[in-house]
């Protein structure tokens, strides 16, 4: 996987930042989701680094970036934490605006970007969620059944880590290959590194912090941009198959959150990236061709 790229490990305030890097165009950061690593993106980051400098870091926390110190209110692993590390990360490597091209928590990370650091996101594209605060809301009995792990990772330390510490890769493959995709989106070198990353305690538990701080701490910064929204194109997908096309409006709710919105569903569940790489590597090149 990722052919010709180059790894680096940078150090950002409190974390370092492990992830890889190939291309000579306009900067695109991609970001990962839960409970994965950059390696999601192998099936289309070797495509984009043809037309762009692609960035691929594990975000703070997961993968094998490091787990910062907890703090009571989880905000070690608030999105705002975590979009500051994107800003500080690109400006490492010369780039002070870019493109985001991000899944699952990494999306949820590229919108708190987006709102605190507008000048540095060029366009956005989301794959496969609705906004954090808005889920939260819209949450129903199927929902909360079906994204389940929304609800238990929020329960106090220990018990989630505990849970999953008995059995981190049965609880990885549980997790990830419970949808309409099954275990068809993952190549067996992309599943090997999201279990070796899982075996970590450190990365569970910082996981872990993740959800609590999203049901927490993100939506206060939420409730804090009052009617502010994202000023960058956003380009949004999401699976026809998956829970957001069954439980949310999606364009409807970005909409509430940014000024311009476009999007569509695609033929796929969750893991869009890996599910439908040809797809989304499609959306990709049409919404950034301004770019390159």
């Amino acid at each position: 996987m990722f052919e010709g790229f180059e790894t680096f490990d940078i150090t950002v305030g409190e974390v370092t930042l492990h992830g890889r890097k190939a291309g000579t165009g306009p900067p695109l950061l991609l970001l990962h989701g839960y409970p994965q690593t950059h390696v999601m993106w192998h099936k289309t980051a070797p495509v984009l680094a043809k037309y762009f400098t692609v960035i691929a870091p594990d975000l703070r926390g997961y993968g094998k970036s490091t787990c910062p110190p907890t703090r009571d209110d989880h905000s070690q692993m608030s999105k705002r934490e975590m979009a500051a590390d994107m800003v500080s990360l690109m400006a490492h490597f010369g780039h002070e605006s870019f493109e985001i091209l991000s899944h699952d928590r990494g999306a949820r990370v590229a919108h708190r970007l987006g709102m605190d650091h507008p000048d540095a996101v060029k366009k956005l594209i989301i794959l496969d969620i609705a906004p954090t605060r808005e889920m939260y809301e819209h949450t129903t009995l199927g929902f909360a059944r079906t994204y389940a792990h929304w609800f238990y990772l929020t329960e106090a330390f220990p018990l989630p880590e505990r849970m999953i510490e008995a059995d981190p890769r049965d609880f990885w493959d549980k997790k990830c290959t419970f949808g309409a995709a099954g275990d068809g989106p993952f190549s067996p070198d992309a599943r090997q590194a999201y279990h070796d990353a899982f075996d970590n305690p450190n990365v569970i538990h910082a996981s872990c912090e993740d959800y609590r701080a999203a049901a927490t701490i993100d939506i206060t910064h939420d409730n804090d941009d009052e009617d502010a929204k994202l000023k960058c194109p956003v380009h949004v997908l999401w699976g026809e198959k998956g829970a957001i096309e069954a439980y949310f409006d999606c364009l409807g709710l970005w909409r509430l959150r940014a000024e311009t919105v476009t999007g569509k569903s695609l033929p796929g569940a969750h893991y869009l990236a890996e599910e439908l790489p040809e797809m989304v590597l499609a959306e990709t090149l049409a919404f950034f061709k301004d770019q390159f």
